[in-house]
């Protein structure tokens, strides 16, 4: 199949992973009106203002830890990062005297070189790292869980990383967004680690990744590596959960709200309308979130219809 145009019809570039044109111009033509619209009403989509995105995450994400805190129960959180935002939970933590001794935090993913060592927990680029430093380290002292509970996959519990969350009684929540390739964590839709039919990449668990060059050139934006597109400075491998890890959660929370810097541009803007609405797909790893019962907040800038800004460059 070619893409859309009147006038000129080309292949997508063979290193697009998910080339199923048909889908791709069904889902360009998604308008913010239909957008929160799907089929499975355990599928819930709601689409915010910008601006209220970040505190609706926070509030949740506080309301989960003093919930499971009343109920003297175990908080086990399977967390993305980078996230300065943890900064804001941690104050309501610090407000409300919340004691987090029964929160565990587990990172969905971390870098890896290119022999597949994952860095070390204290690396100062890295998703464990940026955990400790945004979330734990702004809980005061007292308050805190034991840094024993902020736990990453590493290269001695990568086998086992999904029991280590069993153990403590499951997930009890999994928070995502979808890449510019649609990957959940760094599950890619082009990585060989993670090429496997539907039902055994369902059944699939963490593992060394090879990151693909749009992940690396995504990430290259972000305000750690200089927010400059320095694809070298971001690694070439990682280890991630797996799908497994995400359908097993009891609750999901995924968050389309990316933009470039404040910007009205967003990579997310079609990624999202192709794994929310699009096939479900290990070419798309977001789009299994259709099959569970997962709330989806998507920002207005996302939203927004997919036109062209004709007076616009970069």
């Amino acid at each position: 199949m070619t893409t859309r145009t009147s006038t000129f019809t080309y292949q997508p570039s063979n290193t697009v992973p998910f080339r199923d044109i048909d889908a791709i111009n069904r889902c360009r033509q998604i308008t913010r009106d239909d957008i929160d619209k799907h089929p499975n009403p355990d599928f819930k989509i709601t689409v915010m203002e910008d601006i209220d995105v970040e505190p609706y995450f926070v509030a949740d994400l506080f309301s989960l830890i003093s919930k499971t805190r009343e109920e003297n129960r175990k908080c086990v959180l399977l967390l993305p990062n980078p996230c300065p935002t943890y900064r804001h939970v941690a104050h309501l933590i610090n407000q409300n005297q919340i004691n987090c001794d029964h929160v565990w935090m587990f990172a969905l993913d971390e870098y890896a070189d290119q022999d597949g060592n994952i860095a070390p927990s204290n690396w100062e680029f890295g998703f464990v790292n940026s955990l400790r430093s945004f979330f734990w380290q702004n809980i005061d002292e007292h308050l805190r869980p034991p840094l024993e509970q902020l736990i990453g996959p590493n290269n001695t519990n990568i086998d086992h990383y999904l029991d280590l969350m069993m153990d403590l009684g499951g997930i009890d929540k999994s928070y995502s967004g979808p890449g510019w390739t649609g990957h959940m964590a760094f599950i890619e839709p082009d990585a060989p680690e993670f090429d496997l039919p539907l039902e055994d990449w369902k059944e699939a668990s963490t593992r060394i990744v090879t990151l693909s060059p749009y992940t690396i050139a995504q990430n290259s934006l972000h305000g750690c590596f200089g927010a400059s597109g320095d694809l070298a400075a971001v690694p070439p491998k990682a280890v991630t959960i797996g799908p497994k890890e995400i359908l097993t959660a009891k609750a999901r929370m995924e968050i389309a709200a990316l933009g470039v810097h404040g910007t009205w541009t967003s990579w997310q803007r079609l990624i999202a309308r192709l794994c929310y609405h699009g096939p479900i797909t290990p070419k798309l790893p977001s789009s299994i979130l259709q099959t569970v019962p997962t709330e989806v907040i998507i920002s207005e800038t996302v939203a927004q219809n997919i036109e062209p800004t004709w007076d616009k460059g970069y």
